[in-house]
């Protein structure tokens, strides 16, 4: 079984039945490196659904086409996500993506690790 990934964008793995997802730093994204990123993520999970913690603090800039595919496509086998950004113009901008693409999931926007934690392991059972 297959226990993390790693690829040029970001690294994979799981940890207490929570699927951690960190982009590398300065990371561009587009809708092929979204594909990319969905794809090792899906591999990973060998179709079973996780919790999600996306650690979205090395992303430079992401665009339109991108936030659609994981905003929609990239939704599958995801039972919730917390965004963990780094400041609060970051959590302003993702709020707004979600508001504006409405992913298909439970999504909320964290500043701290431990607040994002704590929301994921509340929806443990979904």
């Amino acid at each position: 079984m297959i226990d993390h990934i790693e690829n040029e964008y970001a690294k994979f793995w799981i940890e207490k039945d929570i699927l951690h997802f960190v982009y590398k730093n300065g990371i561009s994204i587009d809708q092929s490196v979204a594909m990319k990123v969905v794809e090792d993520r899906l591999l990973l999970q060998q179709g079973k659904a996780f919790l999600i913690l996306c650690d979205m603090r090395g992303i430079k800039k992401i665009n339109k086409s991108a936030r659609n595919y994981l905003a929609l496509e990239g939704s599958t086998l995801i039972k919730a996500v917390a965004l963990l950004v780094n400041n609060p113009l970051s959590s302003t901008i993702s709020g707004f993506y979600i508001k504006t693409s409405n992913p298909t999931i439970t999504t909320q926007v964290f500043t701290e690790e431990k607040e994002a934690l704590k929301f994921l392991n509340n929806h443990v059972d979904e």
